[in-house]
């Protein structure tokens, strides 16, 4: 079974007919085949209906008659029976195949100034896509020279690429240590700051109890008092009693 986009010849001639004639009915069709041979209404009309059920025309209601008209460019048809033309009965080479076409009729000054200009396009086209791939090639080619060559000095710069972490690795190791120094040192100060402080506030109370202390040789000096008040004078006062009595003991005698 053919590819909806590959009709078969009769099938290519009757879209033919449509897009050169515009939407057309089956009589239409049936009258203007390029071939010229002579079919039966009825053969048209099912080549009509295959085209509709590939979705290759679309069938409308004008009045009494069915109208057909093709859905696709005849260049998107054209392209891919080209190529199977070109592939099939020439292997692919396309300057045998134009050879014979043109050996197949004769050609107008009209159609040959189109050839012309086609063929002008044909080699614009074709200096652009090798302008497009220049460019291309260089580039492969450089990367493979330099893919060649980079090995060689990419050597040493891979060794010495472990080596980075390693300087690194003190930098983070002596900033982790300088910061504790500095966190220490921010303690220590802050605790003679907070003992100065208290101690400042202590020093007037220390100075207040001073005099306190000083007050204490007052009872010292009481002291003395004391022992001044007590009796010790008259003991001694006593003393001289006894020493009276042998003057009574020679009184009596």
């Amino acid at each position: 079974m053919s590819s909806p986009l590959h009709p078969s010849n009769l099938e290519l001639q009757a879209l033919s007919v449509l897009w050169q004639e515009g939407p057309s009915t089956v009589s239409t069709v049936h009258k203007t085949l390029p071939d010229g041979k002579e079919r039966a209404y009825t053969t048209v009309l099912s080549v009509m209906q295959s085209l509709e059920r590939k979705s290759l025309v679309k069938r409308e209601y004008v009045g009494k008659a069915h109208v057909y008209t093709p859905t696709y460019a005849q260049e998107v048809i054209v392209q891919h029976a080209t190529h199977n033309f070109l592939t099939n009965a020439f292997g692919g080479r396309l300057s045998d195949a134009l050879l014979a076409i043109l050996s197949a009729g004769t050609l107008t000054l009209e159609e040959k100034l189109n050839i012309e200009r086609e063929l002008k396009r044909h080699k614009t086209m074709a200096a652009k896509k090798s302008a497009k791939k220049a460019p291309v090639k260089t580039a492969k080619k450089a990367v493979k020279k330099v893919a060649t060559k980079a090995p060689v000095k990419a050597a040493p710069a891979k060794k010495a690429a472990p080596k980075a972490p390693a300087k690194k690795a003190p930098a983070k190791k002596v900033a982790k240590k300088a910061a504790k120094k500095v966190a220490k040192s921010a303690k220590k100060v802050a605790k003679k700051a907070v003992t100065k402080t208290v101690a400042k506030k202590a020093a007037p109370a220390k100075k207040a109890a001073a005099p306190a202390k000083k007050a204490a040789p007052a009872k010292k000096a009481a002291a003395p008092a004391k022992k001044a008040a007590a009796p010790a004078p008259a003991k001694k006062a006593a003393a001289p009693a006894k020493k009276a009595a042998p003057a009574k003991k020679a009184a009596k005698k």
